[in-house]
């Protein structure tokens, strides 16, 4: 069997369409690759991905949603593909723009800004590659910073299967990930670098939670202390003791990978070069799980949830598994492309459909109606007011480290390359010290009490009084710009109206700042619809 990660192999027989996955031995799904047939061209168009849930809709007895408007559409892309609102003469020219393929440019487009793509995926990168700025182990050395190569992968649109065997068999640029924290004083057996190793790879690249799996056998799903412990061992120096509930077994890990019949990892090799082997495992061409896994993660940032959830749970059933084997062969088609794979997802009619609210504590089985209403992460809130309040900070922290390109000729810099402060993890940005997959989306009594009095927020807004008020003098004027700005369209009669009156004959600083606030805690603001 090759462990070439581009070998070709036969796939499986395609089931019929909608069908459930079978079940391993260990209850996992399949591992190999499948690629299900493609339904005819039905009523909603040619998209894949659209003939694909024409049949599910079907099945459940669903109408097709319809399409989001043409505001609505520019709004949402410009947030899910770069994380920035659209400016006001953006939106209003894509709203005057008539060829059929106008959905299809502004995508184009959006994708062709490498550096604004890459300050917004940045976050998304962060979170699950426990990369950070600050924080436990920079002041000692027991941690390293994993940005400037991951910001270069970003912006180079390196493929995925790349990215990830130089993220296991690292550089000296690319070894943060894997190499862990190295926590100051007593820890837990469960928390060494080679265990977090175990976890975060098993974690990030498979959706497997091996937490449980690295202190006793799971109580949760198939995976043993000694397949955690295995996985560990291949990156150890030395031999690594297995721990069970912190007390030493004296045994010795066996080095061994999640899936044996993929191949083995030398125990007699040096470890860098076991950590090749292993990340040819990792990407192997037969390992279905690999590519099922980061487009199921795709899907969910896009889609408002996963084609599985938990995410993290990849052992759990799809709600459609012959979509998330056609996204998963997609991708590996595409030479692992994940720009490709957003393209791909973003033109389908599904995407560009209105948006459902989901509920909050669903109380049957999930029947997917369409994409969900998000809310803005913490960095898209606070993009979104430092431009419209000209609050942006004019240069990434020190603690930042960047490739010099990154750095230059910028009109100002994203939340994503400055160090978080209060309102941002108030606002669901981690510290980063463990493997962050999904944000709530819920507000919290914090976030409320943030939003609505917090010292950050006020001053933020406050900055923006002054170059409003020097760019409008006129009142309309003003109120007009507010809501282009924040809202990429004229304020509706009573709105302005209303904000008149809220402003009054000569408004003050804080009154104009309280014109500021009231728009950006309306919904419009602040859901991705």
């Amino acid at each position: 069997m090759s462990l070439l990660p581009g070998a070709i192999v036969a796939a499986e027989p395609a089931k019929p369409v909608g069908h459930a996955a079978e079940k391993r031995a260990d209850g996992d799904p399949p591992l190999r690759p499948r690629r299900p047939d493609i339904p005819p061209v039905g009523k909603v168009g040619e998209h894949p991905i659209d003939r694909l849930l024409e049949v599910y809709f079907a099945a459940h007895k669903l109408d097709w949603p319809a399409p989001a408007d043409d505001a609505t559409f520019v709004r949402r892309v410009h947030l899910d593909l770069i994380g920035l609102l659209p400016a006001a003469d953006e939106a209003q020219a894509f709203a005057a723009d008539s060829p059929a393929d106008k959905r299809a440019r502004a995508i184009d487009e959006l994708l062709r800004d490498r550096r604004a793509v890459a300050d917004h995926w940045l976050s998304f990168w962060n979170d699950l590659l426990r990369n950070d700025y600050v924080g436990v182990g920079y002041t000692d050395g027991g941690r390293k910073q994993l940005t400037p190569w991951l910001y270069s992968a970003l912006v180079n649109n390196m493929p995925f299967d790349q990215f990830v065997r130089e993220l296991i068999s690292p550089t000296a640029d690319s070894e943060a990930f894997v190499f862990g924290i190295k926590w100051r004083g007593k820890q837990n057996a469960s928390q060494t670098p080679e265990i977090q190793f175990s976890q975060n790879v098993s974690q990030v690249f498979f959706g497997i939670n091996m937490k449980c799996a690295s202190c006793h056998d799971s109580f949760i799903d198939h995976w043993k202390l000694d397949d955690a412990y295995a996985l560990a061992a291949i990156v150890s120096r030395e031999p690594l003791e297995v721990f069970r509930c912190d007390k030493a077994t004296g045994h010795t890990a066996q080095m061994r990978f999640l899936w044996p019949e993929l191949g083995t990892v030398d125990p007699e090799a040096a470890r860098d070069e076991r950590l090749k082997q292993l990340a040819a495992l990792v990407t192997h061409a037969e390992n279905g799980r690999f590519a099922r896994t980061i487009v199921n993660r795709v899907w969910q940032r896009l889609m408002g949830r996963g084609l599985v959830e938990p995410v993290d749970v990849m052992a759990n059933p799809a709600w459609n598994q012959d979509l998330l084997d056609y996204l998963a062969t997609y991708l590996v088609d595409q030479k692992y492309d994940l720009e490709q794979l957003v393209r791909h997802i973003t033109n389908s009619r599904i995407y560009q459909a209105q948006a459902q609210i989901l509920p909050s504590e669903p109380d049957s089985e999930f029947v997917f109606h369409g994409p969900a209403v998000k809310r803005m992460t913490a960095e898209q809130f606070v993009d979104a007011i430092w431009v419209l309040t000209d609050a942006a900070p004019k240069k990434a922290n020190a603690a930042v480290k960047l490739p010099d390109a990154a750095r230059a000729e910028r009109q100002f810099i994203r939340s994503s390359l400055v160090r978080s402060d209060l309102l941002m993890r108030s606002l669901g940005r981690p510290n980063r010290e463990q493997v962050v997959t999904t944000r709530g989306q819920q507000l919290t009594t914090l976030q409320a009490l943030d939003l609505s009095n917090g010292e950050i927020l006020h001053g933020t807004l406050l900055k923006g009084v002054a170059p409003l008020r020097r760019q409008h003098a006129e009142l309309p004027a003003l109120v007009d710009s507010v809501w282009r700005r924040a809202l990429a369209r004229a304020p509706t009669a009573d709105e302005r109206a209303v904000a008149l009156e809220l402003l009054g004959q000569e408004p003050t600083d804080a009154d104009v700042a309280d014109l500021l606030w009231t728009v950006v805690m309306l919904p419009e603001f602040q859901l991705i619809r």
